[in-house]
C-alpha cells in the first residue's frame, strides 16, 4: 500500500470505525491504565476488551503510521478477534464493526 489514495481510503475505514463505537458505546474518554495498555498478549486480551484494543493501540497506531508516510503492516487478520470478542452481542449491533473490520484486514494485506 504506497498511494496517498490508500493512505485516504484507510484514514478513512479509521474514521468509520471509531464513529461506530461511538454509536454503540463503546468509545472512551479515559483512558485505560498504563499498565493495561503494556500488555505483552495478541490484541492486550488480558488486560482490555478488544473495542478498547481498537481504540487505544490499533486506531492510533495505523492513524500514526499513516500521518508519518510509514510501511503499513503487511498482512491484517483482526475480524476473527471481532467475531470471537462480540460473539455474544447482538448481530445486527456488530455487523456493522465486523464489516469495517474486513474493510481494514483488505487494505492492509492487500499490498506490502
Amino acid at each position: 500500500m504506497s498511494g496517498s489514495l490508500d493512505y485516504q481510503q484507510l484514514s478513512s475505514t479509521l474514521q468509520q470505525l471509531e464513529e461506530e463505537l461511538r454509536r454503540l458505546g463503546w468509545w472512551e474518554e479515559t483512558p485505560p491504565e498504563p499498565s493495561a495498555l503494556a500488555s505483552t498478549q495478541p490484541f492486550h486480551a488480558d488486560t482490555l476488551a478488544f473495542q478498547q484494543w481498537l481504540q487505544w493501540i490499533f486506531i492510533p497506531r495505523v492513524r500514526e503510521l499513516i500521518a508519518n508516510e510509514e510501511r503499513l503492516p503487511g498482512r491484517c487478520d483482526i475480524t476473527p478477534m471481532g467475531e470471537v470478542a462480540w460473539r455474544e452481542e447482538q448481530p445486527e449491533q456488530v455487523e456493522p464493526l465486523l464489516f469495517l473490520l474486513r474493510s481494514l484486514d483488505r487494505q492492509l494485506s492487500s499490498d506490502t
